[in-house]
């Protein structure tokens, strides 16, 4: 199921220190007593040589990844506390007997299926012999592609990138929308980079895909020339598909279509069986990379029709081969996890459908989970906070120097009408058509795919429901959605080291109110800045606005470019833009939030620290993780984050109030002339 765009806070699983604190009187939520992990220091690192290594480079020297981890630190710690409290939840109630077609039994039987491995393994492939046999049948393009939209019903679907969510330019009418697809390795650079690197992955790519075909009975000659044969043939089709940074302009990847005319632009598809199969019912859509479709209606008849079998079916092996038996999730572990993240070893099966029940049927394990480990009064907390540096926000925009009183106003309305989601929603979604069983875990995430189809069809042409969530309550992130114009806080990351309703107001301000400040800044970033405040793709910038601001954000990119991950790669400025652009105006909005309170207009030092030091250093272990050189990797070369280690010195090399705090001073890494600080927001 795809989402819309949304501009979330983190790529990595999770992050947190760990707790030292008694249980409070529930027995179920701990209560901290210490916030700042002073020991995780390094003070023989200067301040201003290297702020990230100065703020945890004694925890980053002791701290080990653990094997079936592609990083460690703040978000994937936090994550693992969750992750073992929905465990608590689904082990009680998959020991339980419910009522049939309740919540709690559909929860608890669907991981009891998943962890039962034994019943799983007897299978074998089983489950999919059914749809590769239908895929063997296939006669020629034009059968590949009946059967190719007809299983979109089935909770499938191949050739077709399709979803159904706002139109950016009338955000309140949902449409029919298709992207490009039909790659399995991250993007299309991966098909034509030649370092060395990329050689590798692409020469493992090869083995997995054989790996595969030999478990469903091929020797090993006919799966070598099938692997090499899907790898030609998804090569070609890398040609046709935007770049990562070419994803990221809303405009270049804005087409609308009468059917009709896009018919002319792919004669050999015909769209009207293909949407008649699909369910599709509209005579308008939305096209985000027209140049797949044109390149597919080529391939289809260029490239033989057993190549394009052979390619349906690794597509039906590879998406399905975490619900089969395990060698074909070790087959897929070999590759996505140990090739492409570096780990060592797979996670718990306990953790594995644990994500599962929660990606799956997440609003209802939401209801169990929020009952059990989110207090009211921590929303309560978070909204004060929230509040807070929208007002600040207003005044910093009204102060603006750059910004012409026309485009302040726009922008003042737009932050104005922020919808503000905080713990899980006040609606929750209803899962009635999904059918679980205790048995068979293939049938039950097929049901979970079938019934996201089904809600996916019922939207087309229908008006947005902006009370809908993209992420489930216990996911440690959060996002900005430009067609929605809301901020969304799961409750998931509402906890230490983000947010602690008991930490002095230093702590919460140098790490949730970044977050916070974060998630509204993209609502003003280089992509958020292009929507208005109803969450249309529209401008409302006047010409000569636009010019400065984008001229500002050149620099962030120059900033960026020039930071170095590894002796042959650097950080991608353009691609990590809008997210850079995030983290330096939520964290200066966070500061000035934070010098409102009573502990940011005195000078009383907590564990020998003065208020500004410790929201500084706040922010900067909210941030320390440590990465697999695999992951962080495939993260520069596809996530619109960057490293961690630039999510802290970056923003705080333009901030003065840094400098002050810690005596930075020409000379030093972190300083930077005025002239070269980026300010926007």
């Amino acid at each position: 199921m795809k989402l819309s765009n949304y501009l979330w806070l983190a790529i990595p699983a999770a992050l947190a220190v760990g707790c030292k604190g008694k249980p409070d009187a529930s027995g179920d939520v701990p209560k901290r007593t210490v916030f700042f992990d002073k020991a995780g220091m390094d003070t023989t690192v200067s301040p201003g040589e290297n702020f990230f290594n100065y703020a945890s480079g004694a925890w980053i020297k002791k701290t080990e990844i653990p094997a079936s981890e592609t990083g460690w630190g703040s978000f994937y710690t936090l994550d693992d506390d969750n992750t073992k409290n929905l465990h608590k939840i689904l082990e009680e109630t998959s020991a339980q007997t419910h009522d049939a077609g309740s919540l709690e039994q559909k929860v608890g039987d669907l991981y009891a299926s998943g962890m039962d491995t034994v019943g799983i393994d007897k299978l074998g492939y089983t489950p999919i012999k059914p749809l590769l046999a239908r895929i063997a049948g296939l006669s020629d393009y034009k059968a590949l592609v009946n059967f190719a939209a007809s299983s979109f019903k089935d909770g499938d679907g191949y050739l077709f990138g399709f979803y159904v969510a706002p139109d950016d330019k009338n955000s309140t009418k949902n449409m029919a929308q298709f992207s490009q697809t039909g790659l399995g390795l991250p993007n299309c650079e991966y098909y034509s980079k030649t370092d060395s690197a990329s050689v590798k992955i692409r020469a493992e790519y090869v083995k997995y895909i054989a790996k595969l075909f030999t478990l469903v009975g091929d020797d090993a000659a006919t799966s070598t020339k099938k692997a090499n044969d899907v790898l030609k043939l998804e090569t070609e089709i890398a040609k046709s598909h935007s770049t990562p940074v070419e994803l990221r302009d809303p405009q270049a990847n804005y087409h609308k279509f009468l059917v009709s005319d896009l018919q002319k632009q792919v004669p050999d598809i015909d769209l009207k069986n293909v949407f008649d199969q699909m369910g599709v019912k509209t005579d308008t859509v939305l096209v985000g990379q027209p140049k797949y479709y044109v390149a597919l209606n080529g391939l289809l008849k260029s490239q033989p029709i057993d190549v394009w079998k052979t390619k349906l079916a690794f597509e039906t092996l590879n998406s399905s081969a975490s619900y089969l038996s395990k060698d074909f999730r070790d087959a897929r572990f070999d590759f996505f996890g140990k090739t492409l993240n570096g780990q060592k070893k797979q996670k718990e099966r306990w953790k594995t459908i644990s994500y599962a029940v929660d990606g799956g049927i997440g609003e209802l394990l939401g209801q169990l989970y929020v009952a059990k480990y989110f207090t009211p009064d921590a929303k309560k907390r978070m909204l004060d906070l929230v509040n807070n540096l929208q007002g600040v926000y207003k005044t910093r925009i009204e102060k603006l120097d750059w910004m012409s009183a026309a485009t302040k106003q726009k922008a003042e309305d737009k932050l104005a009408a922020f919808t503000k989601k905080i713990g899980y929603p006040d609606k929750w979604k209803k899962y009635d058509d999904v059918s679980i069983n205790r048995v068979s875990y293939y049938s039950n995430m097929e049901s979970i795919s079938k019934h996201n189809y089904a809600e996916q069809l019922k939207r087309i042409n229908k008006a947005v429901d902006k009370t809908e969530w993209g992420m489930t309550p216990p996911t440690v992130n959060a996002y900005y959605n430009p067609s929605f114009n809301e901020i969304v806080f799961p409750a998931g990351i509402l906890q230490f080291p983000f947010f602690d309703k008991d930490a002095d107001d230093a702590i919460n301000y140098g790490a949730i109110g970044a977050v916070i400040g974060h998630e509204m800044t993209h609502g003003f970033d280089d992509q958020g800045a292009q929507y208005d405040k109803e969450g249309n793709l529209k401008q409302w910038w006047t010409k000569e606005d636009e010019a400065k601001f984008k001229a500002k954000t050149q620099m962030v990119v120059d900033q960026y470019n020039k930071f170095v991950v590894f002796k042959d790669l650097n950080v991608n400025g353009k691609l990590t833009l809008g997210e850079n652009i995030a983290d330096i105006g939520g964290l200066a909005i966070a500061y000035n939030a934070f010098k409102n309170t009573e502990q940011g207009k005195g000078n009383t030092k907590i564990d020998g620290l003065t208020p500004d030091q410790r929201f500084f250093l706040s922010f900067a272990q909210v941030w320390r993780i440590k990465t697999r050189d695999e992951t962080m990797r495939m993260r520069v070369n596809t996530d619109p984050h960057s490293p961690e280690v630039y999510r802290v010195n970056g923003p705080l090399s333009n901030m003065v109030e840094f400098y002050n705090a810690f005596g930075i001073k020409p000379g030093d890494k972190m300083y930077r002339e005025d002239k070269d600080r980026v300010k926007i927001w």
